[in-house]
């Protein structure tokens, strides 16, 4: 489904990726861990083009995002993004978000548009919502809604950058909830996170990067957690200190 092969990226002098390789395959969950400042962040968003790239090649369900040629928006329609702080047009009705790209980008008409977006809204459980304005909504509630726009755009992966790194502790649980329901029905999912119990518990991989822009390590979620002498120092040290939380 998606392949990385010998990214790299700079900002200026300073390189924030450096030759990542990754092959994902359709239905993995694949969790993107690290310290911060690794690189996690910028290398979800290069697999949909929202950063680009200077050296590699990426390719996404057979489409070269590297190709000049490529249609960047057309990508961009098939591959969900939910962002750490939601990213909600919040003059626009819960209703109105998950509808507009619909219409904009997919060209549905404005009945269908609705809905299929409340048909997700009802999924991560907020239907009764669906009136509401994003600032009447807990954050827990706008990640919700990002995810059921997201997925009311029919994407074939899905990309979470630290979904729930905005969240009060109180409401962490309700989205990694909705996530865990994705995973068990076969989406494609890559996510950046700090949550190593979902790691632990939903991933079938772990990429662990470093400072620096490297991946370090690239297993099973079992390899990554339950083998860690087998694992390079630096991951050690990362799985002692997060593990003892």
């Amino acid at each position: 489904m998606i392949e990385l092969k010998n990214v790299s990226k700079w900002y200026g002098a300073f390189q924030v990726l450096n030759d990542c390789s990754v092959r994902i395959r359709k239905g993995e969950v694949v969790v993107v861990c690290g310290p911060s400042g690794s690189g996690k962040s910028t290398l979800i968003k290069t697999i949909n083009a929202l950063e680009p790239f200077q050296q590699g090649e990426i390719v996404v369900d057979g489409v070269p995002v590297h190709d000049p040629k490529t249609d960047l928006p057309k990508l961009r329609s098939r591959v969900g993004m939910v962002f750490q702080h939601f990213e909600l047009f919040p003059h626009l009705s819960v209703t109105d978000n998950l509808t507009l790209a619909q219409v904009e980008v997919l060209g549905r008409g404005a009945d269908e548009a609705k809905k299929h977006g409340l048909r997700y809204l009802e999924r991560v459980g907020l239907l009764a919502h669906k009136d509401k304005y994003p600032g009447q909504l807990s954050g827990g509630q706008q990640q919700r809604v990002a995810i059921a726009r997201a997925l009311s755009m029919d994407p074939i992966v899905m990309l979470f950058d630290e979904p729930t790194s905005a969240l009060d502790p109180e409401m962490v649980a309700e989205v990694l909830d909705v996530m865990v329901s994705l995973a068990n029905d076969g989406m494609t999912m890559v996510v950046v996170t700090h949550e190593m119990g979902f790691a632990r518990g939903v991933s079938d991989r772990v990429i662990f990067m470093d400072t620096g822009g490297r991946i370090l390590e690239d297993c099973s979620k079992d390899d990554f957690f339950n083998n860690p002498a087998a694992r390079r120092p630096r991951t050690q040290e990362f799985l002692n200190k997060v593990l003892r939380r």
